[in-house]
């Protein structure tokens, strides 16, 4: 009992509320130091400044209660950056991270949310007890003596001094520093305002594309039957695919499939789904990434050259682009919006179920189809993206995000890819059946961390890619119509197959001229089909919508040069 009045009696001072709720509201800084590739004089900025107007603000007000209640927003920040700092391993929140909390559908976020119980106990425990103390202060109409407020307004302008010098000893000593990048919460604040910018131009997107054209025509020969296909795979990563070395065997069906041509060194430019979706539907790469507000998706260049079109997803709607792009189809399905169950989750079998009927439209009235399919691949819970009967590698059960299931969750994994290798074919297989010239080229947005190396990373969308989440796999197959019809394209499509390509820049471009579309946008030497085709140094797309040299990344440098010793690209 007289411990817990002393306890009582410590937490009832005033002062003591005081410092600890400062300490509450620095946590963040202080483990930012520990897991960011900064400077030195950058972290200790990081603390003293941020610590300095912490410290003011909390001495305006002899009731300290009241102004951490104030500070609420920099609390649920915290929360929010020690939750991503556990999922990811580094990196303050980003734009992308404020922009997927309106783009992720809540299956999606209740499928992980199980995995991320540790984070938010330790958020629990570190800020809800100190919310409860300050309310507690605020209700009791607790005072700081006004001794204790002169002494620390006092010590508020060394401390901000001390803030403020810092902040020039990191722009002095550094000079790669930013502080909307590298300072917290500063870095934050700045990177809501972007979200919020980059929300209101989605949202007038109709308006600033309404008058864009592709002025597109078709070059192939108007009397040809010909059906195009354009497959958008999710979290699918190359490493595990068979195709490119993989030494399981988790491609059995499209390893022995004639016309196909895998590309072995493709890399994604961003591990997001909202961004890398719309560069494959669009001629926007990273290095235009903003120009994507003014134009439109591929299904309407296909439209213009003549063909009929369909895109059918099975995912949500994400009120971004790749809605706006898929809705430009003549005919479009979102799958699971069918059925108002939010727990519905169709297997990506349903997608060929519509694409059979699309196929029967073209036998007796269309002469050129362009079908685009967006599948739910390997998303995370990969348990559930494949029937039980067709679990090929066990156990693949539990699925939970922990090292210690690290084989289950590749088992599980591994089933997934398996289970999209046996639908590519069955796709295949529907296209051979008509005796035209097809096509098809298949990509996945991004790829996956599951517990790879020493980092423990896991899942994608991290702020900072790893290799793992940017190679794809990438591949073209070609009807024997098709084949004889253009054999250059698959003569170019062989040569190509080993040199450097990014996914974002080249799908969009290969569909375009496998299609025979002609447009302004259409860029050959992006083309895998094309002997014009040139590599060019891979960039990714950074949380600022810039593009960066993949040596720029600090984490894929140090991927590139363990996977270099090991001899892959």
């Amino acid at each position: 009992m007289k411990l817990f009045r002393d306890i009582k009696k410590w937490f009832d001072n005033q002062e003591h509320l005081f410092y600890l709720f400062l300490v509450i509201l620095i946590v963040p800084n202080v483990v930012l130091c520990f897991t960011e590739p900064i400077s030195w004089t950058a972290k200790i900025c990081n603390i003293l400044l941020p610590l300095s107007i912490y410290y003011a603000v909390m001495a305006w007000s002899r009731n300290c209660g009241r102004t951490f209640w104030l500070l609420f927003p920099f609390i649920f920040f915290g929360a929010f950056q020690l939750v991503l700092l556990y999922l990811f391993g580094q990196s303050i929140i980003a734009v992308d991270m404020f922009l997927n909390l309106v783009t992720t559908n809540s299956s999606e976020a209740l499928e992980l949310l199980d995995n991320l119980i540790p984070a938010i106990v330790i958020v629990v425990v570190l800020y809800i007890p100190a919310l409860i103390l300050a309310t507690i202060s605020i209700v009791h109409k607790r005072r700081l003596s006004e001794a204790f407020i002169r002494q620390a307004r006092r010590r508020t302008l060394y401390v901000l001094s001390a803030g403020i010098l810092s902040l020039g000893t990191a722009y002095l000593t550094d000079d790669r520093y930013e502080p909307k990048s590298e300072l917290y919460p500063a870095n934050v604040c700045y990177n809501i305002a972007l979200a919020f910018q980059r929300t209101a131009q989605t949202r007038n997107y109709r308006k600033t594309s309404k008058d864009f054209t592709f002025h597109a025509r078709s070059t192939h020969q108007a009397d040809e039957r010909e059906v195009y296909v354009m497959v958008v795979g999710e979290t699918s990563r190359a490493c595990n695919w068979a195709l490119y070395g993989y030494e399981r065997e988790t491609n059995p069906g499209l390893s022995g499939i004639g016309g196909l041509t895998a590309f072995s060194h493709v890399l994604t430019e961003s591990n997001t789904t909202h961004k890398s979706v719309p560069m494959l539907l669009s001629p926007v790469s990273a290095s235009s990434f903003d120009s994507i507000y003014y134009q439109k998706g591929i299904i309407t260049a296909f439209k213009e050259a003549g063909y009929q079109t369909a895109f059918f997803s099975n995912q949500r709607y994400n009120h971004s682009f790749i809605d706006f792009f898929g809705k430009e189809a003549d005919t479009y399905d979102f799958i699971k919006e069918d059925v108002g169950d939010s727990n519905y989750n169709p297997s990506d079998d349903e997608l060929l179920k519509l694409v059979a009927k699309e196929l029967g439209k073209g036998v007796s009235r269309v002469s050129r189809q362009f079908i685009v399919l967006h599948t739910y691949g390997s998303h995370f819970n990969y348990k559930e993206r494949y029937p039980a009967e067709q679990a090929f590698f066990l156990p693949d059960m539990p699925v939970d995000a922990e090292v210690k299931y690290k084989d289950n969750l590749i088992n599980a994994y591994d089933n997934s890819i398996r289970y999209t290798d046996n639908f590519l074919v069955r796709l295949i297989d529907m296209l051979q059946e008509q005796h035209v010239n097809s096509a098809l080229i298949y990509t996945s947005d991004h790829g996956e961390d599951i517990f790879d190396d020493n980092r423990h990373l896991f899942l994608h969308a991290s702020p900072v890619p790893s290799y793992y989440q940017i190679h794809v796999p990438f591949f073209i197959w070609m009807s024997e119509n098709y084949r004889q019809r253009y054999p250059s394209l698959l003569e170019a499509a062989q040569a190509n197959r080993q040199k450097n390509v990014s996914s974002s820049a080249s799908f969009f471009q290969t569909m375009l001229e496998i299609g025979g579309v002609e447009t302004p946008y259409r860029n050959d030497s992006l083309s895998v089909t094309s002997a014009l085709f040139i590599e060019r140094p891979r960039v990714y797309l950074n949380d600022h919508n810039e593009a960066r040299t993949l040596d720029d990344v600090g984490m894929l440098k140090e991927d590139f040069k363990m996977l270099e010793e090991k001899g892959i690209r």
